[in-house]
């Protein structure tokens, strides 16, 4: 795994809005005195959604905040790679590249980032978008598929083809909402394509079969007179 380290430029300060302020107040009385340190994923998650990224003020600032050495949040916002060290795009989009995904057409769907977007780990010129291949994003069943970021949500997009992730980029720079979820019109979320075949008896459903339940250990009652 290739070193991660924090973008050359750097904004000279940061603060929380006043919502998120209030949230971090919150969540530090969740834990016992001398325990707020536990609070550094969810600060730093929670910066990055108000800023699109983790930025060295950030981190400063929150090592402050939980009376905790700068470079422990350092240590944590550098391993997991779910925190952007740099600006991203408008939408960020994340391309699985897990063998599930790279054997159903992932590396199609990188060359339609690089030919749509530009350069991996680099915010088009328009700053609507930057792209990333990452490891496995849990969705393998629906290969391949990508996550799309933005500052107020994260959506997957499965069962991609180049052709539909490209229609799906237009369509979000035009300000327009793809559909989340699979783009396969044959499949309902991660079911086989087409109708069921399989447990289609309406009497598995309806408790007719159901059969009673002894307890262990438990003797019948006896009938009352």
């Amino acid at each position: 795994m290739a070193a991660r380290r924090p973008a050359k430029n750097q904004p000279a300060q940061f603060a929380w809005t006043a919502e998120n302020l209030a949230w971090c107040e919150a969540e530090m009385k969740k834990y016992p005195a001398g325990r707020q340190a536990s609070c550094v994923i969810p600060f730093l998650w929670r910066g990055q959604k108000q800023e699109g990224w983790i930025s060295i003020p950030m981190m400063e600032a929150i090592a402050r905040q939980l009376s905790m050495p700068y470079i422990r949040v350092y240590e944590v916002a550098t391993f997991y790679s779910m925190f952007n060290l740099a600006p991203v795009g408008e939408y960020f989009v994340q391309v699985c590249g897990t063998t599930p995904c790279m054997l159903r057409g992932s590396r199609e769907l990188n060359q339609v980032c690089e030919r749509v977007i530009g350069e991996e780990n680099h915010v088009s010129a328009d700053g609507k978008f930057s792209w990333l291949e990452v490891e496995c994003l849990g969705a393998c069943v629906n290969a391949p598929m990508v996550q799309i970021s933005t500052k107020a949500d994260d959506h997957f997009y499965e069962d991609l083809t180049p052709e539909s992730l490209e229609a799906m980029l237009a369509r979000l720079k035009r300000g327009e909402k793809p559909k989340t979820g699979t783009q396969n019109p044959r499949r309902r979320t991660s079911d086989p394509e087409g109708e069921p075949r399989t447990l289609t008896d309406p009497a598995l459903y309806d408790g007719s079969r159901a059969a009673p339940v002894t307890l262990p250990n438990s003797a019948p009652k006896a009938p009352a007179k």
